[in-house]
């Protein structure tokens, strides 16, 4: 769907975009673990100002391809966010429902500002409000891994974004181990 030439090209982009718009700020930059980890090294790397970085982690997927419309908090941040400019970064927004929790739980802590970058938006998928300041790419509802994404923790070395298909599901269930999404 997205190959590693296109992404590094974005991500540049976005990186330099942040950089613009916290000019002379060090923003906490906090990756939701796991999906964005690969994102958030290319995005930093991509960045010109300081920053810290910090992670928090959910679950609503599992093993699934979709939400299971509960949001579990598996790891908090490790630092204070309190007067701190905070910028979430996410893999890919779908329902919006896990990205809300997380944006509301920041929120409470008062920071000076939350923004939220994604490398991938699914708008079509989108069952809660939520604003999304940065997006790399718009892409359709489909199930996608690589590039950090991961079904079932497999795929996320991918170094593109793929589509994957039926068959690689029905192979993962039945532990074949099987294809890898091209």
């Amino acid at each position: 769907m997205i190959d590693e030439s296109k992404l590094a090209d974005r991500v540049q982009e976005l990186g330099e975009e942040l950089s613009r718009d916290y000019l002379g700020r060090t923003p906490i930059l906090i990756g939701i673990l796991k999906g964005s980890a690969i994102f958030l090294a290319d995005l930093i790397r991509a960045m010109s100002i300081d920053c810290e970085i910090d992670f928090i982690s959910i679950s609503s997927y599992g093993n699934r391809t979709t939400s299971s419309g509960s949001v579990q908090l598996l790891k908090d941040l490790d630092r204070d966010v309190f007067g701190r400019d905070v910028i979430v970064i996410e893999d890919i927004v779908d329902s919006g429902r896990s990205l809300s929790y997380i944006r509301k739980n920041l929120a409470a802590r008062g920071p000076a500002s939350i923004s939220i970058v994604a490398l991938l938006d699914k708008k079509d998928r989108r069952e809660t409000q939520i604003f999304v300041d940065y997006v790399g790419f718009d892409i359709p509802d489909a199930f996608v891994v690589g590039y950090g994404l991961d079904y079932a923790e497999r795929y996320r070395g991918l170094p593109h974004v793929a589509v994957l298909s039926d068959e690689d599901l029905i192979d993962s269930a039945e532990g074949n181990g099987g294809a890898s999404p091209g």
